[in-house]
């Protein structure tokens, strides 16, 4: 577990990063996080609405909630290596804000990802670890806007709780 312990140098991280982004795009191509997320929510609202959920076009047409979806797997599997990786390293803790501006900052800024991710159809990790290394124009603008988003954010944040 001492490995769980010590600090990753960066550089080995980006390099292994980098190694299997490239394998991941000669199997799969493009990997998308927010499709698999997108999916968990549609099979999610499937079991709280039944059939009623084929109204919307969007779970009709664009994404029919199914369990075959193999980006959902690739979420599961990031999440739970999180946790596993976060409880080894005896980093896991249950943390709640303590005002309720902050909650209202959290649920607003969770809105606001959710926007964006389903405006350019795809998500913060698959833009970085995706699409940028990929020389796209496209993921070079998106992380222009998540680097000004998160700034602007902090600023308020910062504003609002008097940091």
């Amino acid at each position: 577990m001492e490995f769980f312990k010590k600090t990753l140098d960066p550089v080995i991280a980006l390099i292994a990063i980098a190694v299997l982004d490239v394998f991941l795009f000669m199997v799969v191509g493009a990997w998308t996080v927010g499709g698999g997320e997108t999916m968990m929510t549609g099979l999610i609202a499937k079991g709280i609405l039944g059939h009623g959920i084929e109204r919307l076009p969007f779970w009709r047409l664009v994404y029919v909630p199914s369990f075959l979806y193999w980006k959902i797997y690739i979420s599961l599997g990031m999440f739970t290596g999180a946790l596993i990786g976060a409880i080894l390293s005896k980093e896991f803790y249950i943390r709640y804000p303590r005002r309720v501006s902050e909650w209202a900052m959290i649920t607003v800024g969770g809105l606001l990802m959710g926007v964006g991710i389903r405006l350019s159809f795809v998500c913060n990790v698959s833009t970085f670890f995706g699409l940028t290394p990929e020389m796209n124009l496209g993921g070079y603008l998106a992380v222009s806007g998540i680097l000004a988003g998160a700034w602007f954010g902090s600023m308020i944040y910062k504003k609002v709780l008097g940091i």
